[in-house]
Formats: structure tokens, sequence, C-alpha cells
């Protein structure tokens, strides 16, 4: 296939827009690294083979090392792309296996992917019984986890807060000041399996991971109920519990101002 007739040479570039699917299990994050495979170089490997010239790309977050994805939103600047559908066969032919391109669609010029995004929403997913098939993506929990404990906790996170408490202490953020609209645990169709659904407009480094490993603490019996109002009182990641396995993680979904609201569920 001559993947660099996929495009002429127009001026100025337009701007597109890819959601992306990917396994982060093999990742050091979507980020790129030096040293280590991140999800960012192979997508813009993979678009420098496909419009012919080096294509730098801007992701909607920064997910950490073994954290997947379904609708991460991605953008970048190329030459005029004849057909669209052609290129997104391109790029899943060049990507590896664990990296998929869903859509691939041309967005306005000033679109931003990261800083036009209005809401993020995560999944952490969990069973209460070993599986076999679902291993690399879901964490297995105690089986008399107690959901609906942990749900009337889960509350409190809901509204603007300074996250403090569940961002990683090596983070450079300043702004710890984040606003959830959704936070809640939710019972699959199948028997032992649930996830943990939150939504915002902004999350902080290893932010959920922490959240769902202090609900599970909480859970076991090793915190009070009634102490996450207090924890993000403290400002401290020492308060909170121990962050859940990165495995469990997925980011769902991202929407922008021209976007249909979307659901926690």
């Amino acid at each position: 296939m001559q993947f660099a007739s996929l495009v002429r040479n127009v001026s100025p570039m337009p701007r597109f827009k890819l959601v992306v699917e990917y396994d982060g299990t093999r990742y050091c994050g979507w980020q790129r690294q030096n040293d280590d495979p991140s999800v960012q170089e192979e997508i813009e490997n993979a678009l420098g083979v496909a419009l012919g010239q080096q294509t730098p790309v801007v992701g909607s977050g920064r997910t950490d090392a073994g954290v997947h994805a379904r609708g991460q939103i991605v953008h970048f600047d190329g030459d005029e792309v004849e057909d669209l559908f052609r290129l997104k066969g391109s790029l899943n032919g060049l990507l590896p296996a664990d990296i998929a391109v869903s859509d691939v669609t041309q967005t306005r010029d000033d679109f931003h992917a990261r800083y036009d995004a209005v809401s993020r929403r995560y999944h952490y997913y969990v069973s209460t019984h070993p599986t076999a098939l679902d291993r690399s993506f879901r964490v297995v929990v105690p089986g008399d986890t107690d959901f609906n404990l942990m749900n009337g906790c889960a509350a409190g996170l809901v509204g603007t807060h300074d996250f403090s408490s569940f961002c990683r202490t090596q983070s450079e953020t300043t702004n710890r000041q984040c606003t959830i609209t959704a936070a809640h645990w939710q019972r699959e169709s199948r028997d032992g399996y649930f996830f943990f659904g939150i939504a915002g407009n902004r999350f902080l480094h290893g932010m959920v991971r922490a959240i769902v490993g202090t609900l599970l603490e909480i859970s076991r019996g090793k915190r009070e109920p009634a102490s996450i109002i207090g924890i993000l009182a403290r400002r401290d990641r020492r308060a909170a519990g121990e962050a859940a396995p990165a495995k469990g993680l997925v980011l769902e979904e991202v929407l922008y101002p021209d976007a249909p609201a979307g659901d926690v569920a």
C-alpha cells in the first residue's frame, strides 16, 4: 500500500481527531518516554509512515503505566487527507494489536484534545471471583466487599474539592482542584462483576486508583465510612489509602462542548 499517497500538500494544515482504544499493559503510559514504550510513540510512528511525514500528536490526558483506554482522544495537524477511511485502515494495519483507532475525523483548526475537554469518564473494573479471560483488565476483590457502603462514601467525592490527598506526591501539578460530577459503584450483568464509574472535568496523577484503593479499605473495615471528607480536608497523600492496581482502570470517554452528555453507567 502506498501510504504517502493518502495526502496532498495544502496550506495551512488542517487538524484531525482520532478516537483511540488501547490495552495499556505493556506501556509506560500514554506519554512518550525516552527508554520505555508508550502509546503516544506508537501512534506517532504509525502516522509518520501513513502520512509520509513526522506527525506529533496531542492526547486528551496522560494515562498512567498499565492503564487502558476505550475513548482516548488525540489531535494532530497534517496535510489534507483525501480518504479518512483509508487512513484509519492504514493506521490499524501499522499499529500493534494492543492499540486500535476506532474513528478518524477532520476537526476545526483550533480544536485541542486536552484543553477543550469538559468531562472525562473512567471505569474501574473488579470481580468478586477469579477470572481467566478478564485477568488483564479486572481486579479481584473479596467476596464480602460492601459496594453499598462504598457508594455511600463515594457520594462525598461529588462536587468541587482539592484532591491533593488522592494525587501522587511526585506530581508537578499545582492546581489540585477538580469537579467530580458522578462517582458510584455499579453491578454488571454477570454475577460478581462490578465497576466504579467516576466522571469529572479533570483528574490528577493517580487520582482514580487512589480513590478506589481508599474505598476498598473502607469496605474491609480499615477506615471509617465517614473518613472520605476528612481525607479530602487533609490535602495530604498519606491520608488516603494505597492505590488500586493499574490494570482495572479504563479511560472510557472524553466529552467536548459540542458533544452530548455521557453517562457514568
